[in-house]
């Protein structure tokens, strides 16, 4: 069998209703989008594991959900430590050792280890810079970076270390900064076009990095085309995050400057299937289009709401958020050999899968230590019929750091609120009074607004056993248990006691 390349794209903060294949209502046209559904599959169930960026990004490269790992809450910043442990698989070393060339092209945000002017780390168990008033932290621009995506199987690396509106501002290409930073650039505290002060470098341009980066994409995959050996692109996208920059796609959407961006990321995806046309490779590629999360409140709703438009579709929440709006993502995936064109897939799957589809591909099982959490699709993108529900359940996270769990109609979640920056948010008098858990029947309430968990006592028990089965066990999937990163207890698992850890 002839290895299919793999190019996956990975939109930051882009809403399932944002995409006109997912949305009938939506008042973005997504041209190019809409077109890569039409030749594959779209799903209608997907999910990250976390509402936000850089859980979401450790999972789709794990096959881990990101609340196993040190980071129990939040997301890293630019400076920030790395975040993969040393000596875990994933997705490019895996297919790195099945003779796979792996390029990552894009926003990183999984951390990353900076070197200071005196040869140490920057990050010595004190605060991250990111977070500070200190946005110009001593680094020594001229010195490798460690950690970062060439350690963990790339090989190949060109773009930034986190969010776009995070320092530094400059370009890595595979383990160090292609210029030295000149200035601080003081910022814009803006809603639309917030980024945050910062070192920034003599050609570093905010406007210019969603289609540079789209650039180098494209000539990774012309370069890799004219080898033997199949390739595998991971190409996370910076947009339509903030900074909002739609330059050229300005007032095209007919909604505001966010749903503009949304326009030059469907750009972006025309551009990486034109190329693939050209290299004359579309047939044996899979091209996989995705989010890390739902829309933030940043792309400005009330002006999306006035222009007829909901990026959160039909759903409850956004970014952030334990609802749905939070963590149910747009999914589309070409594989012309095998996906039938036009088809539709309403099975329940999570980002974390990637993995263990790749070894199924592959026909081969991965170690038990790797991809504890990870289940593979293929099946599904084959048109197989299931005789069960592909994953017992899924979990998903919050900013916050809460929990729920999803198990075909019903989805429990160990928390009063949204866990997240929607009403009712946490830790403020909106949650005073709420029961602390909620839970769903998403057949029937898709908008998660009834909340039955005193009419169904069983079923609460029921998907906290599995939830506890899951944090103890240290992986989802059948195997020999795991240890989770970090401590056995932490206070977001609030439905347990410390000892029964």
């Amino acid at each position: 069998m002839q290895k299919p390349n793999i190019v996956y794209i990975l939109a930051d903060d882009m809403g399932y209703g944002d995409l006109s294949c997912l949305n009938e209502n939506s008042k973005i046209k997504t041209e190019n989008l809409d077109k890569l559904a039409a030749e594959g599959m779209k799903f209608s169930d997907a999910h990250s594991s976390s509402a936000v960026c850089t859980p979401s990004r450790y999972s789709i490269l794990t096959g881990r959900y990101n609340w196993r790992s040190s980071l129990k809450k939040g997301v890293n910043g630019g400076y920030t430590p790395h975040l993969i442990e040393p000596g875990r698989m994933t997705t490019a070393s895996y297919l790195k050792s099945q003779g796979y060339n792996t390029g990552c092209v894009g926003k990183w945000h999984l951390g990353m280890d900076w070197i200071t002017s005196d040869g140490t780390p920057l990050y010595k168990g004190g605060k991250d810079p990111s977070w500070s008033s200190d946005n110009n932290p001593d680094i020594d621009y001229s010195r490798k970076v460690e950690h970062g995506p060439t350690t963990n199987g790339f090989d190949y690396y060109f773009g930034i270390s986190a969010s776009l509106d995070m320092p530094p501002y400059v370009y890595i290409e595979n383990d160090k900064a292609t210029e030295i930073p000149d200035r601080v650039d003081p910022g814009y505290n803006g809603e639309k076009f917030y980024y945050r002060p910062g070192p920034m470098g003599p050609e570093f341009k905010l406007n210019k990095v969603t289609p540079q980066l789209t650039g180098k994409a494209c000539d990774y995959i012309k370069e890799q085309s004219r080898k033997d050996n199949p390739f595998y692109l991971y190409f996370p996208l910076p947009s339509p995050h903030t900074p909002i920059y739609p330059e050229e796609f300005s007032g095209k959407s007919g909604t505001n400057e966010y749903g503009d961006f949304c326009l030059m990321v469907d750009w972006c995806v025309g551009e990486v299937m034109k190329t693939l046309d050209a290299c004359g490779i579309s047939e044996n590629t899979i091209l996989i289009f995705t989010s890390d999360n739902g829309c933030s409140p940043q792309a400005n709703f009330e002006e999306l709401k006035a222009a007829g438009h909901n990026p959160s579709y039909i759903f409850r929440g956004h970014k952030a958020d334990i609802y749905e709006g939070g963590h149910r993502i747009p999914l589309l995936v070409r594989w012309p050999e095998t996906i039938k064109a036009g088809s539709s897939s309403n099975e329940t799957v999570c980002l974390v899968d990637f993995l263990a589809t790749c070894a199924d591909i592959m026909e081969e099982k991965l170690p038990g230590n790797a991809a504890e959490d990870s289940v593979s699709n293929l099946q599904l993108w084959q048109g197989k019929e299931l005789s069960e529900p592909l994953r017992e359940a899924t979990v998903h996270h919050s900013i916050n750091g809460s929990f729920s769990i999803r198990q075909r109609r019903w989805k429990l979640e160990f928390c009063p609120g949204s866990g997240g920056w929607s009403s009712p948010k946490p830790n403020t008098d909106e949650v005073a009074g709420l029961p602390p858990i909620q839970l769903y029947d998403l057949d029937a309430d898709i908008g998660e607004r009834a909340n039955l968990q005193d009419k169904y006592p069983e079923i609460v028990s029921k998907l906290t056993d599995l939830m506890t089965k899951y944090v103890k066990e240290g992986r989802s999937t059948p195997g020999t248990p795991q240890e989770n990163t970090g401590p056995k207890y932490w206070p977001q698992l609030n439905w347990l006691m410390e000892k029964d850890l």
